[in-house]
């Protein structure tokens, strides 16, 4: 079968290339897959940028977390879907691929009519955006700041948020670019960056880390939590004395670690997801869509920060 592997010799690190198909596990089904999408953190460590702190990646891999696609063999265990049901999957890696070896627990039914590149951006965005919102709590009627709002992740939030009853403040770069967009998925105030806030929030979803995370755990307040999602600044957090005090009207306010890997039964939430983003509920964001072979252009694009949304790769 054909796949975008590593290859650490080739100018794009990344290309197309003929592997052997996977062997599911008794646990696992296999996918046929018809789209792809791509993260920009999966991209940047295929490329050899180890600010992440990640060792290289092995020539050979097949990358890819989001995929979506039919299943053509059900898990031996009989867990999962049946041969047949269109799906969307989650794993480490596998994803750009003809073809999917992976675990029923990261697989979501998805509507039959729905589109697989729309669906492929679901795993790890709207996973996150809706996992992360669901650590802060309760936000009906809350007033939620999402960092880093222009991303995959940021617009999934921003959206979730606003179904949940969250007034949304949405901060992130280039407003003049992506400002409009922002607003109409749900976003009630928008801020170049969490310093610029003045009035307090009861809840952030942080995906820059950095300054921005110091300045939005600022913004908190009391009672509130900053579930911290994403570190694309690979900058350290230094809080000045005093930033941890309780008093003031700033107490019992939280700083969460965050990592979708650790966490488990995705089934329901992928199901769910899908189907909103299969009725329209749920823009998916997709700002770059081709066939697999021009995959290099959004690679690129995602290196130099240049795409506000998700970047599909259509496998045909």
């Amino acid at each position: 079968m054909r796949a975008i592997i590593v290859d650490s010799k080739g100018p794009e690190r990344l290309r197309l290339a003929e592997v052997p198909e996977p062997v599911p596990a008794p646990h696992e089904a296999l996918v046929r897959v018809s789209a792809a999408s791509l993260n920009y953190g999966e991209v940047v460590h295929a490329h050899g940028r180890q600010d992440n702190g990640l060792p290289p990646l092995p020539d050979g891999l097949v990358l890819g977390a989001d995929a979506a696609g039919v299943v053509v063999q059900a898990a031996a265990d009989g867990s999962g879907p049946a041969a047949g049901t269109p799906v969307v999957s989650m794993g480490a890696s596998g994803g750009w691929a003809e073809l999917r070896a992976v675990s029923t627990a990261t697989l979501g039914v998805a509507p039959a009519d729905a589109d697989p590149g729309a669906l492929s951006t679901i795993p790890v965005a709207g996973m996150s955006a809706l996992r992360g919102l669901k650590r802060i709590g309760n936000i009906l009627g809350k007033r939620i700041l999402v960092t880093g709002a222009s991303g995959g992740v940021g617009r999934y939030a921003i959206q979730l948020a606003r179904i949940a009853g969250a007034e949304v403040v949405a901060s992130a770069r280039s407003l003049d670019r992506h400002g409009a967009d922002l607003r109409a998925l749900g976003a009630t105030e928008l801020v170049g960056s969490p310093a610029e806030i003045s009035t307090t929030v009861d809840g952030v979803l942080d995906q820059v880390g950095g300054q921005q995370l110091v300045d939005a755990f600022r913004a908190l307040a009391p009672h509130g939590t900053l579930v911290s999602v994403g570190h694309s600044s690979g900058e350290p957090e230094t809080f000045p004395f005093g930033a941890l005090f309780g008093d003031a009207g700033r107490h019992d306010r939280a700083i969460v670690s965050f990592f979708l890997g650790a966490q488990s039964d995705f089934e329901a939430d992928l199901t769910w997801l899908a189907a909103q983003v299969g009725a329209g509920t749920l823009d998916p964001g997709i700002v770059w869509r081709d066939d697999w072979a021009n995959a290099s252009e959004a690679f690129t694009a995602l290196l130099d920060r240049r795409l506000g949304g998700k970047a599909v790769i259509e496998i045909r």
